[in-house]
């Protein structure tokens, strides 16, 4: 790959790195600062900020990870640096 491609490229990969962290973010301290606001909605008995806690975050953990191996999948066929079965 030439140097304007791997500059193109690992642009690409921080620009994506960088709206997956602060998703994360927002999910793990932002939400979490607001838990207080969010235990005045019950849903079956339980406050909110519960569910965010307990099946919210981590279903969210579980998509920036399986969203960012495809999208980096997708980015390595791209730039024809994908990466192939070696043999032993």
């Amino acid at each position: 790959m030439s140097r304007p491609g791997r500059e193109s490229y690992w642009r690409r990969n921080l620009q994506m790195t960088a709206v997956l962290l602060t998703i994360w973010f927002i999910v793990t301290f932002v939400v979490s600062f607001y838990a207080r606001e969010l235990a005045d909605i019950v849903i079956l008995g339980f406050p909110l900020g519960f569910y965010m806690g307990a099946q919210g975050a981590p279903i969210v953990y579980v998509l920036i990870i399986w969203w960012y191996a495809r999208y980096m999948n997708k980015l390595d066929s791209e730039y024809g640096v994908r990466e192939t079965d070696a043999e032993p």
